[in-house]
This record gives C-alpha cells, structure tokens and sequence, in this order.
C-alpha cells in the first residue's frame, strides 16, 4: 500500500488542537488515530496509535495547531531524505538539492513555509543536515532533553527529537512551550571556539561570516571528531539491528537500508565497548573546551549539499553526517543557521553548548541573525 504523499512534504495532512503556532511532525511520531509508518512499505498497514508522543500532547495543550505528519528518508536511517514510497520532498529553497535526512518533509515544509515549526529526530544528524540543506534553523537539545516516549525507535542511546524553524523569534517561542528554558537576548555575545573541519572554503567561508558580526573565534582542536562520528555510526547500527531487524523478514525494506540494518548483526561486543570508550573520552574533550569558551562554532556539512543526481548512491553520502553525528554521541545540545551560499548552494554554522545551556544557542542565534538583518 503507498501512502498518499501530499504536496511540500506532507505524507499526511490533518488539524490537531487550536493555537496560534502551526507545527509538523515527522513520520516517526505517535499521534493518537494515525499510523506511524516511519516512510517504510514494512510498516504500511500498522494498527493506529492509541495516544500523542509525549512532546506532541505538550504542544496541543501550549496552544500549537498540529497540520500532518511529513515524510523521512526510510526508517529514519539515511542521509538524503530521498524516499520513492513516502514521497522525496521537493527542498523549497535549492529544488536541486537534496532535501536531507532523515527527517527531509519536516524542513521542507518550515522552509515553504506551510507550518511556522516542525518535529524530526535527530540520530545522527537528522534534523541539522536537512536543515543546512533546506537553508533552515535545526535545532538538536541535549540527549534526554525532550522525552522520546512515542517515538520510533523506542530505544535509543543516541536519538533527540529536535525542532526545525525559519527564524530564531518562532524557535523560542517553540522551545518556551516545550519547557526549555530560554534567556533574554544577548547584549554580547559569549566568547566562541572555531574547528576547522570542514573543506578550506567552508571554513574560510564560516570565519568571514563571524568576523562580519565582529567574532573572532579562537582556534581550538577536537582531535577525536573523526572517531567519535565512526563510534555513533557503530552504535546506530547495533540498535537500529535491534529495532529494525524484524521487518527484514518480509522484504519490504529498501535496499540500501536494508543493507545498512543488516550489518548492525556484525557489530561484535568488542566493537559496542570501543564506542562506548570512545563516547567518554570524547565527551570530555568537549566538556572540557566548553569549560573554556560557552560556544563551539564548526561546520554543519563538511561539503557542501549535493544535488539529488549526485546522491544518488545514498551510501556513498554517509559521511556528510561526519560533523554532526559526534554530538549524538556525546549528548551536547547543537544547532545550525545558513549564513551565506558558495556556487548556489547553502552553507551553515554549527554551534554546540554545554549541557542543560540549550537555551543559549537559542539566544546565540538570535543575536548573529538579528546583527545580520539589521
């Protein structure tokens, strides 16, 4: 059975509540009386859920209008949001770009502007890459910051529902209904950390936009990213094998997902125990650098988006997550804001806080973008 895909990234359009703040929830989310298919033929005649993911049933009752539930790379396990069941959503603002994953339908329609916010999930990076792709705010709170009660999968060591907005203003008001806790705006700036991770004119792209709010990051190492991107990619296999492998059986998992729950079976015990060595040591590092400087700025993408034609190979793009993903691993709360384009295509900052400080990178955003418009 394919669903009926929706024009802008809908897979299912609806009205929920009355309120003054209109949100989208991607395909992985329980809202009582509609299946939660996570885009997956699999999943396509599941029984309804009985009750609203815990974060849904905040929001009807903080006066949010809920539209639909949007479509996802399938299962939530990929990196390009091309789905050919669910629907692969049109990116609003670079239609030749990929949308990004997973949680591709719920930027593309903050970035349409059909809904003023929209939920994903982010395990690796999948509510910050389409947003850099779609040229939108994603915002990923620190692990355990949202309740993931309703949400696919059930468990998960690494998993967030995140937020998506086209402005900093809407991202407050959406963070101040989910009860995290945002300061008022900032006189100044705090004092920033720059990594260079990224190709040499990303990052050169990212400094020139600093220096033009009047930023001068210092240069600071993280010489475990690599590691800790390779240490979240181990772990997401050992428990999407977990969640997924019981929908393999009937072969109506898409190949190149298929592929990549299967090899979840290989992880070996010693493999979990590196990555978990490898989540403290670079957990410190990074507590360690935010004891120094409130803010830690890097690139989102180390490339810059590909075009659906260059994506083609979803594999092959697993390592545009190689930014994101360690901070899956270590728990620290992240977001991302495009600051400019390089040959027609978006390019975005990545600024991650300390622990129980996700209000800050809210309030950071607000200052670098409202210095930009004035």
């Amino acid at each position: 059975m394919k669903p009926v895909y929706e024009s802008n990234g809908y897979v299912e359009q609806f009205v929920l509540g009355e309120g003054d703040l209109r949100f989208a929830v991607k395909d992985t989310l329980d809202v009582a009386g509609h299946q939660t298919r996570a885009g997956c033929p699999a999943l396509a005649d599941v029984p309804v859920a009985g009750q609203h993911a815990s974060v849904i049933s905040t929001l009807l009752e903080k006066r949010c209008q809920l539209t639909g539930k949007t479509t996802l790379h399938e299962l939530a396990f990929g990196v390009t949001g091309i789905n050919p069941w669910s629907g692969t959503p049109v990116n609003p603002r670079y239609p030749t770009l990929i949308p990004g994953g997973s949680s591709s339908g719920s930027a593309a329609v903050v970035a349409s502007g059909d809904v003023d916010f929209s939920l994903g999930t982010d395990t690796g990076g999948s509510v910050r890459m389409p947003a850099a792709c779609c040229g939108i705010l994603g915002f990923k709170p620190g692990f355990g910051v949202l309740s993931r009660d309703g949400v696919m999968p059930a468990q998960s060591s690494l998993d967030c529902v995140g937020v998506f907005a086209s402005d900093a203003a809407v991202l407050r008001q959406a963070m101040t209904r989910l009860s995290i806790p945002v300061g008022e705006p900032l006189d100044a700036l705090p004092a920033m950390a720059f990594i260079s991770a990224a190709s040499e004119d990303i990052d050169a792209t990212l400094l020139n936009f600093l220096e033009q709010q009047g930023v001068t990051p210092q240069q600071a190492p993280l010489p475990d990213l690599s590691d800790a991107h390779r240490a979240g990619l181990t772990l997401i296999s050992h428990e999407n094998w977990q969640a997924f492998s019981p929908l393999l059986a009937g072969n109506q998992v898409s190949p190149d997902v298929a592929s990549r729950i299967r090899a979840g079976a290989d992880v070996s015990a010693e493999a979990l125990d590196a990555a978990e060595q490898m989540r403290t040591t670079f957990t410190a590092q990074v507590d360690a650098l935010l004891a120094k400087t409130p803010l830690l700025a890097l690139a989102t993408l180390p490339e810059l988006p590909p075009t659906l034609e260059e994506a083609a190979d979803p594999l092959g793009v697993v390592n545009l997550t190689r930014l994101v993903r360690p901070f899956n691993l270590s728990g620290h709360p992240a977001i991302t804001l495009t600051v400019a384009e390089r040959r027609g295509r978006p390019v975005s900052l990545q600024l991650i806080a300390a622990k129980g400080h996700d209000g800050l990178l809210v309030q950071a955003v607000e200052w670098l973008t409202g210095r930009r418009q004035a």
